[in-house]
């Protein structure tokens, strides 16, 4: 040791340098900022070209649409230049040509579910909320989810599994798939890194794709359910949630008879919800004249565990078998789904695909 290093060491014999060096080593270097999850940066900031976007005008009429550089909205009551809104942060107010007032805002979830491009009917929000929460959906679940629609229930679900959850939709029409695809990828910026979309029937490609017992929800909205009970039996895990939209009592009864006859599953427990808004205007408070009444049927049970028989419910005997006119009236035209013309698919899709062309600006931090 030097005499300068030996002046200045300290009783143990280190010097002031190597104690500074150490401290160093010990201070714990600053985590770098976790990465937003997928979708996030698409809810804030300004309004970009290609984002959809909601007016309310003066007399609280609304319309979404799609922003263009040099488009233009036009109404009777004279036109909005498109310009007049990118750039704008959300919650502007913007002016047209002739001085009317628009209120500019990003759409909710629930907002862009109702007006975004679809072939076949929506999950309502209501009954989306439900079936996250009554599934218990939390986030890096593995869930199954068939017929995938439009997406609007695909959205909810891979909000709540997040990006290191997993989500397998199965669809039997390409045309559906198509779609959902375009507004999965419009609303969250671009693919889910925790969704796959498979085409086919899912009692067939589920059995495929996922190992037994490795699935946490199996979340089901089609006309016959009851018949996936051995699929989802073999691929959901031992306390598993089975949660099933139906649309009709007949649909509803049958798949709750084939449940408990299987012996796999829990009590099945069935419910709607409907959801009535109020006027409020001073002291003129009163329910609106229009609600959102029945949409769907939700039913849900959970997976024994293997080699258990479930606990039979004591109750009233009654009819559980099901003749010819009970399974006509499961067919789609009997619980009123509308054929969907090829070209209204194709337009649909040409419209959801649009949507995911927003052209991003640099991440805006708080």
């Amino acid at each position: 040791m030097s005499s300068d290093t030996a002046a200045n060491a300290t009783p143990d014999g280190t010097s002031p340098a190597a104690e500074s060096t150490a401290a160093a080593a010990a201070t714990p270097t600053p985590a770098a900022a976790p990465a937003a999850p997928v979708g996030a940066n698409r809810r804030r900031g300004p309004f970009r070209e290609g984002e959809r976007v909601q007016l309310t005008d003066e007399r609280g009429r609304m319309n979404t649409i799609s922003l263009e550089a040099g488009g233009a909205f036009h109404t009777h009551r004279g036109f909005l230049n498109h310009d007049e809104i990118i750039g704008k942060p959300d919650g502007s107010v913007v002016v047209n040509n002739v001085g009317q007032q628009y209120q500019t805002l990003r759409p909710l979830l629930s907002d862009f579910v109702l007006s975004m491009p679809r072939g076949a009917a929506v999950v309502y929000p209501k009954d989306a909320g439900q079936i996250v929460t009554m599934a218990d959906i939390f986030p890096g679940a593995r869930v199954v989810e068939a017929g995938v629609g439009s997406g609007a229930l695909s959205i909810s679900l891979l909000r709540a599994v997040g990006d290191s959850g997993y989500l397998h939709s199965f669809e039997r029409r390409e045309e559906f798939a198509d779609i959902a695809r375009g507004n999965v990828e419009t609303i969250f910026g671009g693919p889910h890194p925790a969704w796959q979309i498979s085409l086919g029937d899912f009692q067939e490609e589920v059995l495929k794709s996922e190992a037994p017992g490795s699935v946490d929800r199996v979340v089901l909205d089609m006309l016959a359910p009851w018949e996936c009970l051995d699929a989802v039996a073999t691929v959901l895990a031992p306390g598993g949630v089975w949660i099933n939209y139906v649309a009709t009592v007949t649909q509803l009864s049958r798949t709750a008879e084939a449940i408990r006859a299987d012996g796999r599953f829990t009590e099945p427990d069935a419910w709607e919800s409907m959801v009535r808004g109020w006027h409020l205007e001073g002291l003129a408070v009163r329910p609106d004249h229009r609600m959102v009444a029945h949409t769907g049927f939700l039913l849900v049970t959970r997976r024994l565990a293997d080699g258990v028989t479930g606990i039979s419910v004591k109750r009233r005997p009654s009819k559980t078998e099901f003749d010819a006119d009970d399974v006509n009236a499961w067919t789609p035209g009997a619980v009123g789904e509308r054929a969907v013309s090829d070209k209204k698919l194709r337009r649909a899709a040409r419209d959801a695909i649009a949507g995911t062309n927003v052209v991003d600006t640099p991440e805006v931090t708080n």
